[in-house]
């Protein structure tokens, strides 16, 4: 990792830590849970040493030890909810767009129009985060978002939802996860003692997946008997839940700029991530992962539809199986990447979600897809998590919140891109005539898009190796900082 004494000493000078006075945690500590699988373990494995995940002991405690804790067991809770209601409005939103505008282009547009935000303003919320009360932050994101979905939900029941106007809503959705996202990482330390915060972010990952495994399934059952509205007022109501656990908060720690202009902390923390060759390695990677792998999710909807010929109850299958697929390989990561190290599992989980894309690209049997999601679910979490890992370990706790950031706009902006791209190439290959409203060949030209990504990732797996996330063997502790 690149020594960053060469800063001026404005810039490389430690933050100053608010404490919270019944823990004792920094306040100033973010801890980032991937974008979001995760490692079920206290401590994973890169490159063959042994990452800390929390820097704390409390060997004798039960990995379920924090959900003691009341008002951490209550935040995780509700962001199971939360997270429940959020992968119900990703399917409700891909299923209604399918019938109001059923070209691959516009349905892949359902992601991206929820990235987007993220691309665009995910390094300035993480700077933001660091310099405002975190509480009323997160209380003003769970306000606008519970309006917008209550918003989705009205309109699409009244029957005047547009094409247009579900990309507009999503896109606020965005936006307010845009702002949540990198203030609600930077508060877990103040839920937690010390020692228990490894498995803090243990349960919070597992909250992620277990919520990505039943939100598709329920929504898909709901949407089916109802209608994506039903989904949209979940949702809303899961961040009423939210809501209600924050006004319980009784926050003592405070945010504070140390005498830095807001420009200033942006610009200190870009300036870090680029000089840090580490960081630079994990966000080429990233993207050489996401761009391809993109194929799977902005076209999921129209595989479901249209080659499987599923309604929104198969559609929350698929994605249920990506979700349990995660779980599954959770449990086998810390084995990989001792077996493999962390440069060698990515690229051997990139070949495997590659191969689960080829076969649901040429596949009609729905066994057969539902088998292939499963795996990439496990590519998929296996690479995140991998890389979310180094990123992490590379990162200095003062600039955490900033850094992990300018991961997520790369993960949003990989993202996007590439389910506008394949999305793009599926409906330039599927031009035909019409049949019941879909266009006639769209199946053939979603299946041909998703060999052509499953190809490229083959290539992006190799030109990847050429760029090691795993520096010389040592000890990690995600909150270390460099001297």
């Amino acid at each position: 990792m690149e020594d960053v004494r060469n800063e001026t000493n404005e810039f490389s000078e430690p933050y100053p830590q608010v404490v919270n006075q019944a823990t004792g945690v920094s306040a100033q500590t973010p801890v980032v849970e991937a974008v979001r699988p995760g490692d079920r373990h206290s401590g994973s494995t890169v490159g063959g040493a042994r990452q800390s995940l929390g820097g704390g002991g409390d060997d004798n405690g039960s990995p379920w030890l924090p959900l003691r804790n009341p008002i951490y067991r209550s935040f995780w809770i509700a962001s199971f909810v939360s997270n429940v209601g959020t992968w119900m409005h990703e399917i409700g939103a891909g299923w209604l767009m399918t019938d109001l505008d059923a070209s691959p282009q516009m349905v892949s547009a359902v992601r991206t129009a929820m990235a987007t935000p993220i691309v665009l303003l995910a390094i300035p919320a993480g700077a933001l985060a660091d310099r405002v009360d975190r509480r009323r932050l997160l209380l003003a994101t769970q306000v606008l978002m519970l309006l917008t979905a209550a918003s989705l939900a009205a309109l699409t029941a009244a029957g005047v939802m547009t094409s247009w106007l579900l990309l507009g809503l999503t896109f606020l959705i965005g936006l307010g996860l845009t702002l949540h996202v990198p203030t609600w990482q930077a508060s877990i330390p103040e839920l937690v003692p010390r020692p228990q915060l490894s498995r803090a972010i243990a349960l919070g990952s597992i909250n992620f997946n277990l919520a990505r495994s039943a939100g598709p399934a329920i929504a898909g059952a709901l949407v089916a008997i109802a209608g994506s509205w039903i989904a949209f007022s979940f949702n809303a109501i899961s961040f009423a839940g939210v809501i209600v656990v924050l006004l319980m908060w009784r926050r003592q720690g405070r945010e504070s700029s140390r005498g830095l202009s807001y420009r200033k902390s942006l610009y200190q923390g870009l300036r870090y991530v680029y000089r840090n060759h580490q960081m630079r390695h994990v966000l080429v990677r990233l993207c050489l992962f996401v761009v391809p792998a993109s194929a799977l999710w902005g076209l999921l909807p129209l595989v479901a539809r249209q080659r499987l010929d599923w309604g929104a109850d198969g559609f929350g299958v698929l994605v249920t199986c990506v979700g349990g697929g995660a779980l599954i390989a959770a449990r086998f990561l810390p084995v990989l990447q001792r077996r493999f190290g962390g440069d060698a599992t990515i690229a051997l989980a990139m070949l495997v979600f590659a191969g689960g894309l080829a076969v649901i690209a040429s596949s009609t049997q729905r066994w057969v897809v539902v088998i292939a999601t499963l795996v990439m679910g496990c590519g998929w979490m296996v690479t995140l998590t991998t890389l979310n890992t180094a990123a992490q370990i590379t990162l200095p706790s003062r600039m955490r919140a900033r850094g992990m950031s300018c991961y997520l706009t790369a993960l949003a902006l990989s993202m996007s891109t590439g389910s506008f791209l394949w999305g793009s190439v599926a409906e330039s290959l599927g031009v035909g005539g019409t049949h019941d409203g879909v266009a006639a060949g769209v199946g053939d030209g979603v299946g041909t898009a998703q060999k052509i990504a499953a190809a490229t990732l083959l290539v992006t797996a190799a030109i990847g190796m050429l760029f090691r996330v795993v520096g010389p063997t040592r000890t990690y502790s995600p909150l270390h900082r460099d001297r």
